[in-house]
């Protein structure tokens, strides 16, 4: 067939296939036609299985991670979970809302890729994922009988324990506790059960930060293996917390006030962190007793605060 051009005109050929005009290109084939004989999303994966945790909620990854629906956190999982995508360049991702109870997730994909030379396809296609159930390892640890690695038992041998509820209050705000596994309630105080050494060490180190803590380690053997020369233990650390709390009345030995510089042996606990305040009621001298020299003396504690009184000052001759 034989085009006339006229002047501005671009030249056009006849697709070798449909026989619509199109511009010169090596295929001879308008878009439609390519598309239609090429398939780029050939050898990737349209349906992927995906597992999740229903005792923690969390997806294998690995490793197991916590990852909100339609999130992007659980994008980047499931994009990873497909074969073959590496063989084109991904252009957009989105999700496809379906319900969810269905145990189904859907992504709509956008990818291009270079089938001929100088020939780039840009095609858009749907990948399914099953949700399917499994339980991560911690969660079968949670069902056998050494689901704990090391425990930390904290304990204050008073009856009013506020110094023990302002140490809970500290652990909620910093969010040591946030990878324990138990926490049990004791007569005199609490137990938290990790899944490893480092996460109970890393607790005793924050109490001895905060408040003056007196701690013991040991370690007891579960299992041994010669032939590989692998030991697993678990480990216990106790802490004990001063049985001194903020307005208590306190009697200090004599070595403890010449160390002081001769201070009154009767003082009132202002403050409990990590050194304990003390003043003398009379002098209003302040002083600090640290964690060490705290436990080698013990100070014996007289009273506390249901068994004082308070007064006004109204005139001082």
């Amino acid at each position: 067939e034989v085009v006339e051009l006229k002047d501005g005109d671009q030249a056009r050929i006849l697709c070798c296939n449909c026989g619509i005009k199109i511009q010169p290109n090596q295929l001879n084939m308008c878009l439609g036609c390519v598309k239609s004989k090429v398939d780029i999303s050939l050898g990737i994966s349209k349906q992927v299985t995906i597992f999740y945790c229903r005792g923690c909620g969390r997806y294998q990854k690995p490793p197991w991670i916590t990852a909100a629906l339609e999130s992007v956190e659980l994008m980047a999982l499931c994009l990873k979970k497909i074969r073959g995508l590496n063989k084109v360049k991904l252009v957009d991702a989105s999700w496809i809302w379906t319900e969810p109870h269905s145990r189904r997730l859907k992504v709509k994909l956008k990818i291009q890729k270079e089938v001929f030379n100088n020939a780039i396809i840009e095609q858009t296609f749907v990948v399914e994922f099953i949700v399917g159930n499994q339980q991560c390892p911690d969660c079968q640890k949670s069902y056998t009988e050494h689901t704990w690695e090391s425990v930390v038992q904290v304990r204050q041998k008073v009856r009013h324990k506020r110094t023990f509820l302002w140490l809970e209050q500290l652990l909620i705000k910093h969010n040591v506790c946030e990878k324990v596994i138990n926490i049990r309630d004791q007569p005199d105080g609490l137990d938290f059960y990790f899944p490893s050494k480092s996460l109970g060490q890393h607790m005793v180190n924050f109490l001895e930060s905060v408040i003056p803590v007196r701690s013991k380690f040991s370690k007891k053997l579960i299992t041994q293996d010669d032939r590989s020369n692998t030991y697993r233990y678990k480990y216990t650390w106790c802490s004990e917390i001063p049985p001194v709390c903020k307005d208590d009345l306190v009697v200090l030995n004599k070595r403890m006030c010449a160390s002081m510089g001769g201070i009154s042996p009767l003082l009132l606990c202002i403050k409990v962190s990590n050194l304990i305040m003390l003043i003398d009621p009379n002098t209003m001298q302040r002083v600090q007793v640290s964690a060490k020299a705290f436990w080698r003396d013990a100070p014996i504690v007289v009273c506390g605060r249901k068994q004082l009184r308070n007064f006004v000052v109204c005139d001082i001759e």
